[in-house]
């Protein structure tokens, strides 16, 4: 069922429930109200006999007559008199004698002053009459013709009104639904067009204050979202793209080259080693892929446990020796480390040995001396790490792009480079929940500074 269907139900059952509470009141009250008046005329009627028959000393016969005779339909009482002892003093009408009076009602008169109660469509009521000394059982009964007429009425009008209230709320509660519902009707036909090729396209906001333009601005963010996802990955793979063909077609013409002509054994060393040095290239650039997909992981995907950064950084600096032994790594403990938990994070193992051993092989490739300095330190709430050489520097209008995947600054001249280790880095320190920003100027050399929250 649609929500405007479903909303014009709701809404037509809600008041459909008011209405009926409030129709019911209504008539419950009225048929209250008006057995109570009925009763108070029974009891003036009844006085009224009494006083005639006990104090004008009319005789029974003639009140019979006018009984009988009465032209007044509206309130046609029978009215009944007895002493306390059951005898019958007066009776309108003793042939009919609607009530039927026994000596167990007259007891319980006596006993109680006063009682009503209903005989199929008549009001009773009985009560215990002083005079001059003396008491008397009356009772009195009749039918509320007028009044239960009214009650007829009354109630059918109440039913009458009920429905065509119903048929009412549910054709405008339909028709406003319908209105409230059309932003999203809208917002459904606009988000249907949108595809691939369209994420420039925004839906329309409204107002911009009500749920409905809460829900088109949320949705813009989202698609503000995935169109930088897509530029990005389409950029990616642009990038990548150009990464690979470039060492593939070095190494393909240097091996097309070594076969038009016969050359030397030292010419075809040559040629081996450069196709050699362009797969290793094709392998780093293929590594640093993978990990940035790795990196790029729902971080719920990705293992994480208690780790020390000391045996990370140490870890890493005996890879990057052993895979390029010119370097040189300085690791300097600037506390003495008192608690574990200091120097301790949640982290992935794999990742953070590859962020390190890029900022540390960044540091030494461009470094005269081939040499990075490695700082570990803590404070109350996170531990530092600074990596820090002595090259060549960054210039100032480089420092906020040299994070950006595939981006290559001036220095890149003085040592090779994919361009994905320093974007990688960031990606995997963010991944971690820790910040990483540097500090250079051109020929000054640089400091990476790391910055994670320990456990």
């Amino acid at each position: 069922m649609k929500i405007r269907n479903r909303l014009t139900l709701l809404f037509t059952a809600i008041i459909a429930t008011l209405l009926l509470v409030f129709a019911l009141t209504v008539y419950l009250s009225y048929s209250k109200n008006r057995e109570e008046e009925y009763y108070k005329e029974l009891y003036k009627s009844a006085i009224t006999k009494a006083s005639l028959l006990l104090d004008a000393k009319i005789s029974p016969a003639v009140l019979q007559l006018i009984y009988k005779n009465s032209s007044d339909e509206l309130y046609p009482e029978e009215v009944a008199i007895y002493d306390t002892h059951f005898k019958l003093l007066y009776h309108d009408a003793v042939s009919i004698d609607k009530v039927k009076e026994t000596r167990a009602m007259i007891d319980e008169i006596i006993a109680r002053k006063r009682i009503t109660f209903n005989q199929g469509e008549l009001q009773v009521i009985g009560f215990l009459y002083p005079h001059q000394g003396k008491f008397y059982v009356i009772t009195a009964a009749a039918k509320d013709v007028y009044g239960l007429n009214n009650a007829e009425v009354l109630k059918y009008t109440l039913f009458s009104g009920f429905l065509i209230a119903i048929v009412l709320v549910f054709i405008f509660g339909n028709f406003f639904a319908k209105q409230a519902l059309k932003p999203v009707s809208d917002l459904v036909g606009k988000v249907a067009e949108i595809n691939a090729k369209s994420l420039d396209s925004r839906v329309t906001e409204g107002n911009g204050k009500d749920e409905i333009a809460e829900l088109a601005i949320t949705f813009n963010q989202m698609l503000d979202r995935l169109e930088n996802s897509f530029d990005a990955q389409k950029q990616f793979v642009s990038s990548i793209a150009h990464e690979l063909r470039t060492p593939l077609a070095a190494m393909l013409g240097e091996l097309e080259l070594s076969l038009q002509k016969e050359r030397s054994t030292t010419d075809y060393k040559q040629a081996i080693s450069h196709a050699i040095e362009d797969g290793r290239q094709l392998a780093r650039l293929s590594s640093n892929l993978l990990d940035f997909a790795k990196a790029s992981y729902d971080p719920s995907k990705i293992s994480f446990k208690e780790l020390r950064l000391d045996e990370i950084l140490m870890d890493a600096r005996s890879q990057l020796l052993h895979r390029s032994p010119g370097y040189q790594v300085n690791l300097i403990f600037e506390k003495e480390i008192e608690d574990d938990d200091f120097i301790s994070i949640q982290g992935n193992e794999y990742l953070l040995n590859t962020a390190f051993i890029n900022l540390m092989e960044n540091g030494c490739k461009f470094s005269a001396d081939k040499a990075c300095q490695v700082a570990i330190t803590y404070y109350a709430d996170k531990v530092i790490i600074r990596f820090q050489d002595n090259g060549i520097g960054i210039s100032a209008e480089e420092l906020p792009h040299i994070f950006k995947p595939f981006y290559r600054a001036e220095n890149s001249q003085y040592a090779g480079g994919s361009g994905i280790g320093l974007s990688l880095t960031k990606k995997i320190v963010t991944l971690h929940k820790g910040e990483i920003w540097v500090s250079s100027a051109k020929n000054e050399g640089a400091v990476f500074t790391v910055e994670f929250p320990h456990v």
